[in-house]
């Protein structure tokens, strides 16, 4: 595996492995916290966030990041946009979202991402009818 050693390269290792829940659980710092404070999901610890996303892919399988934007590139923080389309089978809905992250780098882990997210299309996607 290549080292990564900025911010950015932390989230696009993170965003390429949001489908397997145990890389992307080893990008992140023993105490590394994964937060999404608009839906209150968090996870510390590479374990926790592989299960919180694990979580995650059981209820959308296809979950996949797509098309980041970088508004924010410095060596140990980062701020992005990008989006997600995928199919919630409960519902028979698509998942349509653009998460805003922040991402907080300290000695080639991932020491913070926070996401903000639009509660109302997650609302939306996943409530049956």
């Amino acid at each position: 595996m290549t080292k990564l050693t900025t911010a950015t390269d932390l989230l696009n290792a993170y965003l390429d492995s949001v489908s397997n829940p145990t890389a992307a659980g080893a990008l992140f710092a023993e105490d590394g916290i994964l937060e999404l404070p608009t839906v209150n999901a968090r996870a510390q610890g590479p374990a926790a966030v592989a299960n919180l996303l694990t979580g995650l892919l059981k209820k959308v399988p296809d979950f996949a990041f797509q098309e980041p934007t970088f508004w924010i590139q410095t060596p140990d923080r980062v701020f992005a946009e990008y989006r997600v389309e995928a199919l919630v089978p409960d519902t028979g809905k698509i998942y349509r979202q653009v998460y805003a992250g922040v991402l907080i780098a300290e000695d080639g882990r991932i020491k913070l991402l926070r996401e903000a997210l639009d509660t109302a299309e997650a609302t939306r996607a996943f409530k049956k009818d």
